[in-house]
């Protein structure tokens, strides 16, 4: 796939504005929002927002009923597998933790493609997936070793939804090809919702006010997070490699670290360094095996 530069400027967004969601996430939590009401909240008026932008825009918004089956199952493994599970660990753990967790993505993407490709893994990417998983390992040593439900149940969730988010971009890219990328966007987000919504009523989530903090990083997560950088998300995973889009794991967790630090105080100790350092470097590695020419 030759080099876009629209895709680039697409995937800068995606750096620049994913860092900072994790600390949205974290703050609206902690402001009167349950997870998953959270993101019924979140991404059903982003869906319809860019349904309406789809239409004034002349583009067709009605996708066969195949394709919508499609839309549905994508949307279901990015943002109910991926993204819900995310904002149920980020009650119980810092937000930088997570975005370092989450950084393993291009790991699992890289491995889930070389599965479906029947290709035998290079040396590096081997390298690069245990580089990886030694560094989680670190990354939790502290946790793990307390042994509470709270911790075993997010790190569970964090190894679980980045695999989630891999397949269904990987779903995406090789199947949803001839659907505009802001359709797409709006009806994944639409069924994510949709989803949030069923679970949240599912478990009784108690829909109290929140405060007006909470309202404002859910807006910040619905304008720039949804409408603007998971648009610009599906336009680099259109235009780009796949193992180039998801470097945006190298960019996102650094931030997320400094901001969590920076406005919520989150502790910065030597295994969050350690482990975060082994995850980056797996990453680079797969990003190094994954860009050099086939021999």
């Amino acid at each position: 796939m030759p080099f876009s530069r629209t895709g680039f400027l697409h995937l800068l967004v995606v750096y620049l504005v994913w860092s900072s969601t994790y600390l949205a996430f974290k703050i609206g939590l902690l402001n009167g929002f349950e997870p998953f009401w959270m993101g019924a909240t979140r991404f059903i008026p982003a869906a319809l927002l860019l349904l309406l932008y789809a239409r004034w825009r002349g583009w067709q918004i009605r996708p066969s009923r195949q394709m919508l089956g499609k839309l549905a199952l994508s949307g279901s493994l990015l943002w109910l597998g991926g993204n819900g599970l995310i904002l149920v660990a980020t009650q119980h753990v810092p937000s930088g933790y997570v975005a370092l967790m989450i950084a393993t993505t291009p790991i699992w993407a890289a491995t889930l493609e070389g599965l479906l490709d029947r290709k035998r893994p290079s040396g590096l990417l081997v390298l690069g997936l245990l580089t990886g998983l030694l560094g989680i390992l670190a990354l939790n040593v502290p946790k793990l070793s307390t042994g509470t439900p709270t911790n075993l149940l997010a790190f569970s969730l964090l190894l679980i939804s980045p695999l989630m988010w891999s397949s269904g971009t990987i779903y995406t890219q090789r199947y949803i090809a001839s659907v505009e990328p802001v359709v797409v966007s709006s009806y994944q987000q639409l069924f994510g919702g949709l989803g949030f919504l069923l679970i949240s009523i599912v478990l009784g989530e108690p829909w109290h006010t929140p405060t007006p903090l909470g309202w404002a990083s859910n807006l910040y997560l619905i304008v720039f997070g949804s409408l603007i950088a998971y648009t610009s998300y599906i336009q680099a995973v259109r235009l780009l490699p796949l193992s180039l889009v998801t470097t945006y794991a190298y960019i996102n967790p650094v931030i997320a670290l400094l901001l969590g630090w920076v406005f919520l105080r989150e502790p910065l100790g030597i295994w969050t360094w350690v482990g975060g350092a082994l995850v980056l470097l797996g990453v680079g590695l797969v990003f190094r095996s994954r860009m050099k020419p086939a021999v």
